[in-house]
């Protein structure tokens, strides 16, 4: 009974941070003529609620795709929808055709705020929680720990609450996909992780590691067998979640067509913004964009990406288990985010997901992966005047996992999970005892440099010719961070002897 009196409190703690955030301000408020993704949100409700579901993907005199036109798949559009329901019954002025644009008052921000803390508590808590009380292995204290520090990430919070998005659906859903091919319940766990790439296009990140674990599976039980039969049933749950939710465009041709180019929008360019990615913070010394043609940016984020996740996928196939199904999510994501095509800031919130669910396992790493996830959003949340919310999130998160996991004492080669990689290499070189003070070394010049940065930020201006000065920093910054992650995770994979036949935290 205490067990379910303390996670009941951490999941009241995470509420409150996340209520005290979302009382700040939000993007774009006041800021015409775009404003900001919470006047997007509610555009998508104006939209989905008055017009026919043939016009909402579509260019008219009554949805121009220029200002906040839906890109995201149909449940987001269903999602909008049902929201706009509900508003209609509280004040038809919020989602009036046309009129309604750009609209702010305190009781409609209440409302919008409110919708993204009821679909936080009907999809991504539970799958926490959930999550947590499935982990073997560690004390509950230690399930409760792990509770409080997911639900504490302030990157999440941050967009979700700050800037304003409703990415815990879709986490969530993938959060409910992990745990049910996880746990065996392999076409429930599917179904959910259709449901959450048919939410948010970007859970494509996730599709691999799903597609080579399942696969994995069905190989083990043999294809001339039970690997079959499950085989076809994941494709069936697959093709009949697809076509539930896309029933409505099925209509004509071109809807499906124009759905996707609103999904896929390759014209836009190699990446938006100040994103923490290779091609964004390598620009400043090869202008990849204005040298190359569009069709062969393409062409090489595609072979980037696919060449550094490969390995972790093929290492999956073969010996598929729960633990290196969640390494192989975060090297995947990482992946994606790094080397894919038209990538936002926002995306780091893919990586950060599977990082979340290995906290327990590797506290030290996991808890800096997430704390510069959040750096790399500066920028963003800058624009957003969320700082002040930044700070405190990323403190109280910090605080609650360095006590939790006493996270300075789990750096040796085996709390690292580099034991395995460390004797592979002193069979050539014997000094090689190092690695782990190097890791703390860089952790402190990581932490030092992360807060100089945000300081000069925050109280300097920058050169008049250098005007995203700062900016730049801040990305190439946390994408060095990002690509010695990626080598660290793919480390871990590629050197985990036991991820054949070990199902160490969830079996």
């Amino acid at each position: 009974m205490e067990k379910w009196y303390l996670m009941t409190a951490a999941v009241l703690l995470g509420l409150t941070v996340r209520w005290t955030v979302s009382l700040n301000s939000y993007s774009g408020a006041g800021k015409p003529p775009m404003f900001g993704d919470y006047e997007a949100q509610r555009h998508w409700q104006e939209i989905t609620f008055n017009l026919p579901i043939k016009q909402w993907y579509f260019n008219s005199s009554d949805n121009n795709l220029q200002y906040w036109g839906l890109d995201y798949p149909p449940l987001t559009a269903y999602h909008s929808f049902l929201c706009a329901y509900v508003a209609k019954f509280i004040n038809p002025d919020w989602i009036a055709l046309h009129t309604s644009r750009g609209y702010e008052s305190q009781a409609h921000k209440l409302f919008m705020r409110a919708t993204v803390l009821i679909a936080d508590l009907l999809i991504y808590i539970p799958a926490v929680v959930l999550y947590c009380c499935c982990l073997k292995e560690i004390s509950t204290k230690k399930k409760i720990a792990t509770a409080l520090c997911i639900l504490l990430y302030p990157g999440l919070i941050l967009i979700d609450y700050g800037h304003f998005q409703y990415n815990s659906v879709s986490l969530g859903f993938a959060l409910w996909g992990i745990l049910g091919v996880s746990y065996d319940w392999d076409l429930l766990g599917s179904l959910a992780f259709c449901l959450a790439i048919n939410y948010k296009q970007m859970e494509l990140y996730h599709s691999l590691p799903f597609f080579c674990f399942l696969l994995g599976k069905c190989f083990k039980k043999g294809l001339k067998g039970k690997g079959l039969v499950l085989l076809i049933k994941l494709a069936c749950t697959v093709v009949a979640s697809f076509i539930l939710c896309w029933l409505p465009f099925f209509t004509e041709r071109e809807q499906i067509l124009q759905v996707l180019r609103r999904l896929f929008p390759v014209d836009r360019g190699l990446f938006e913004d100040k994103v923490a990615n290779i091609w964004c913070s390598f620009s400043v010394f090869f202008k990849i964009r204005d040298i190359l043609p569009h069709h062969i940016q393409i062409m090489i984020s595609f072979c980037f990406t696919f060449l550094s996740l490969l390995p972790a996928c093929i290492k999956l196939t073969l010996h598929p288990s729960p633990k290196g199904f969640r390494f192989t999510l975060v090297s995947c994501a990482l992946s994606f985010f790094l080397f894919s095509f038209q990538v936002h800031e926002k995306s780091i919130l893919l990586v950060s997901l599977p990082v979340c669910l290995v906290l327990s396992e590797i506290p030290f790493m996991s808890t800096w992966f997430l704390l510069v996830s959040t750096f790399s959003m500066l920028p963003l949340l800058l624009k957003d005047e969320l700082l002040m919310p930044s700070v405190v999130t990323v403190m109280a998160f910090f605080i609650a996992s360095a006590t939790s996991f006493s996270i300075f004492e789990k750096t040796s080669e085996e709390e690292l999970q580099l034991k395995c990689f460390s004797t592979s290499v002193r069979k050539y070189f014997t000094c090689f005892t190092f690695l782990p003070r190097i890791i703390q070394h860089l952790f402190l010049t990581s932490v030092i440099t992360m807060i100089l940065l945000t300081t000069m930020t925050v109280t300097l201006d920058p050169p008049q010719k250098l005007p995203d000065l700062f900016a730049v920093l801040v990305c190439f910054v946390s994408c060095l961070h990002f690509l010695f992650f990626l080598v660290y995770f793919t480390i871990i994979i590629m050197w985990d002897s036991k991820t054949g036949r070990s199902q160490k935290k969830i079996s």
